[in-house]
């Protein structure tokens, strides 16, 4: 029997990024794990309204959302525990600006680079309704047909309840391979 825990959240693990944006001339970072995809050509990042890259994101209307791997963690936590209200972040990652001119982080394994096409306000948040415009990859992470390798990449996982990284496993078979058995 399944106990009642109420009206919680429990969507995890989910990817640790870090969501970029320009601050002027300068980017600017913060670590998001509330992030999800709408669409085959959409995703959705969501912050807490009162976080400062919100204007810098809605200013530009561009933003990175940048896959983690475990060598990034030292970097990732200090943005997301630094207001860039209250601190200049942009050197802590060494970055290019993408083609649609979001900043795009070195060293992300892989990164996506989006237009904002719609904010949905909840309370107390404000969720990033974005095109994707371009996806970077770094060549040892693409297979030989040009396909993401995320099991070569590792990108990192974040469960919130326990506030807690979580590495990524290994593969345990191909998507509608298991329904082969149920049919036996």
């Amino acid at each position: 029997m399944k106990k009642n825990v109420g009206p919680l959240l429990a969507l995890y693990p989910m990817p640790v990024t870090v969501i970029g944006a320009m601050n002027g001339e300068k980017p600017t970072w913060t670590l998001v794990a509330h992030v999800g995809i709408i669409g085959h050509d959409r995703v959705l990042i969501s912050l807490a309204a009162p976080h400062f890259i919100n204007g810098c994101i809605k200013k530009a209307g561009k933003l990175s959302v940048n896959l983690v791997d475990e060598a990034m963690l030292p970097g990732v936590d200090h943005v997301g525990s630094v207001s860039g209200a209250k601190a200049d972040k942009s050197a802590v990652f060494a970055y290019d600006l993408g083609d649609a001119g979001a900043p795009v982080i070195r060293s992300s394994p892989l990164t996506m680079e989006c237009s904002v096409v719609d904010v949905y306000n909840t309370p107390n948040f404000e969720s990033f309704i974005c095109a994707i415009d371009n996806t970077y990859v770094a060549e040892e992470y693409l297979t030989e047909k040009g396909k993401v390798d995320y099991e070569a990449m590792k990108p990192v996982l974040f469960e919130f309840p326990t506030y807690q990284y979580l590495k990524t496993g290994e593969v345990i078979g191909k998507c509608l391979s298991f329904k082969k058995a149920q049919e036996k």
